[in-house]
């Protein structure tokens, strides 16, 4: 396979997470990174190994020897860096959410259809072997139709009143934030799993810190908890820590979830149980080899992750064999490796998450938060 040459823009949590991920394919070149400034630029290109480093986005996107490039930023960027990169004629892979409005991300899925370029968007959560297997349960009819789905991703990284982060700033972050950052996850989890879309939604938020201590120097993603008291300063805090959301699928079926970003011991647990007229099915993403399957008229199972014992579907997902764990970086090393594929021409299939999901995810965000507001069921304007 014919090597494939990206660049990146923007280099915090998830930045090198993506080059990592990019190099594990083994047929693509991370050859120039972006920043804010050429200083920057300069010592996140050194500690990544890559060759050029550029403080402009617009000089980085001239480069004719970039083919694809990963769109890292900042939420209130996403959009205007997403446009610039495909007008250089260059593919796009993004990190969620697509823009700040549902208006901006129908324009950026209308922008990359005439374009011609392949977009995709970052849930990686769909690329775990066990996802990939519920999804086959699904679409095999061993799971039978979905009668509800419930769950929750929890985190603890903003459990503290002195935990800061850019997500916490409106302007940076979006109306939205507990739903929008993980909450997005969860519902593109579902939707993929079971086929069914969320049309309705009613929503409930809290904020568990009215008040927050920020720091008097910029602090990175779960970063920053050695600082002192003179170290902050106290800031107004206008987005949810918490949120419980009922919704309702196209074809009738309910569920509901439950998000926060304050939950004292859940690093990033992303859970969800679905139940189905043949069978339910319960997945923790903290334990993410392990796929409870339950049962009424017979023994539960537990099915632990081995590419023996999975569908054809899902043992393309597991590299390793049963007993040797994979999780969050396989699941981006998944996502990446069929976005590459396909554009180097050795898939025909787009099996990755698009940009098309990505509006998709802000036009349900968008209802909850305007349900949360009015305290009253809204529909999903997709």
């Amino acid at each position: 396979m014919k090597t494939i040459k990206a660049g990146i823009i923007g280099t915090g949590f998830i930045g090198p997470a993506h080059v990592e991920a990019a190099r594990r394919l083994g047929f693509v070149d991370i050859i120039a990174l972006c920043e804010a400034n050429d200083d920057l630029a300069r010592a996140k290109a050194a500690a990544l190994n890559i060759p050029n480093a550029c403080g402009s986005v617009d000089a980085f996107l001239a480069d004719p020897a970039i083919e694809v490039v990963h769109n890292c930023t900042p939420n209130h960027v996403h959009f205007a860096i997403s446009k610039k990169i495909m007008a250089a004629g260059k593919h796009v892979i993004s990190e969620k959410p697509l823009a700040m409005t549902t208006a901006e991300s129908q324009e950026l899925v209308a922008l990359a259809a005439t374009a011609g370029v392949v977009n995709a968007i970052d849930f990686n959560y769909r690329f775990y072997p066990l996802v990939q297997e519920a999804k086959a349960m699904v679409e095999s009819g061993r799971f039978g139709d979905l009668f509800h789905a419930t769950g929750s991703y929890t985190q603890d990284w903003l459990y503290l009143p002195t935990d800061w982060n850019w997500r916490l700033v409106p302007e940076y972050s979006g109306d939205s934030r507990a739903i929008a950052d993980i909450g997005s996850h969860w519902c593109d989890c579902i939707q993929f799993i079971t086929g069914r879309k969320i049309a309705k939604v009613c929503a409930d938020f809290a904020t568990v810190h009215p008040q927050r201590m920020k720091p008097k120097k910029e602090v990175e993603t779960y970063s920053g908890k050695m600082l002192q008291p003179s170290d902050y300063e106290a800031v107004p805090i206008n987005t949810e820590d918490y949120a419980s959301v009922l919704i309702e699928f196209n074809n009738g079926s309910r569920g509901s979830f439950t998000v926060s970003q304050c939950f004292a011991g859940r690093k990033n647990r992303l859970f969800y149980e679905l139940a189905g007229s043949k069978c339910s099915m319960v997945w923790d993403q903290e334990q993410p080899n392990e796929m409870w399957i339950g049962y009424r008229e017979k023994p539960n199972e537990l099915l632990v992750k081995d590419p023996s014992l999975l569908s054809p579907r899902a043992r393309g997902y597991a590299h390793y064999p049963g007993g040797h764990p994979e999780a969050y970086p396989d699941g981006l090393k998944n996502f990446m490796l069929r976005v590459y594929s396909y554009i180097a021409g050795a898939s025909k299939t787009i099996d990755f998450s698009t940009f098309q999901d990505g509006h998709d995810e802000l036009a349900i965000c968008e209802a909850i938060l305007a349900s949360a507001k009015a305290k009253a069921w809204r529909t999903v304007a997709y």
